[in-house]
């Protein structure tokens, strides 16, 4: 599967809630990322990642713990990337693992997140706003899966439909990666 997937900085973080409340009903979870790499930092390298992530919804007290590769972007664009990710039943014993395996947390960080499933334009989307404690600024990421590769430009066109009703301009498009801004702001 590909996740063909948009993120943007959003201006009204309030009024577009309340847009994505009206087209579904949200949860609001907290996540806890950790990257991983290899200690020579392949996987960066190879525009590769692999991800724990430990999520709590902040409505019903669940908790959830998923692991998660992204292989290589095959739209420069967008940085759409083939993914594949898994539950696991032990965030402990799935870090573990992964350490004998010979990878190191390369970092991590907390999101803090308000999801909402809805389908427009023929498609199941995912709308998120993401707030990150140490970063400025609230981001909306919106994502569906595809595929094959020639499904993404159609997903993503009907994604930018999604962000245009939102109020989300393109000039509101980043690609910039939660883990690169993170790491920065805590080298400045």
């Amino acid at each position: 599967m590909i996740e063909a997937e948009l993120k943007a900085r959003v201006r009204a973080p309030e009024a577009v809630a309340r847009a994505l409340d009206e087209r579904a009903e949200g949860r609001s979870e907290t996540y806890q990322d950790t990257y991983y790499d290899l200690p020579d930092g392949s996987l960066r390298a190879r525009d590769e990642e692999l991800r724990l992530r430990f999520v709590v919804d902040r409505g019903t007290g669940d908790r959830r713990t998923l692991l998660t590769f992204k292989a290589a972007v095959v739209d420069e664009a967008s940085g759409s990337k083939p993914e594949y990710e898994t539950r696991v039943g032990d965030s402990q014993i799935a870090h573990a693992i992964l350490e004998h395996l010979g990878y190191v947390p390369a970092i991590v960080f907390e999101k803090r997140c308000r999801s909402h499933a809805f389908e427009a334009y023929g498609r199941q989307l995912l709308a998120t706003l993401v707030r990150v404690p140490e970063l400025d600024g609230t981001f909306l990421e919106v994502e569906t899966l595809v595929q094959e590769e020639s499904e993404l430009t159609a997903a993503l066109d009907d994604i930018r439909s999604v962000l245009a009703d939102l109020g989300i301009t393109p000039e509101d498009l980043t690609r910039e990666l939660y883990t690169d801004a993170v790491a920065a702001a805590r080298s400045a």
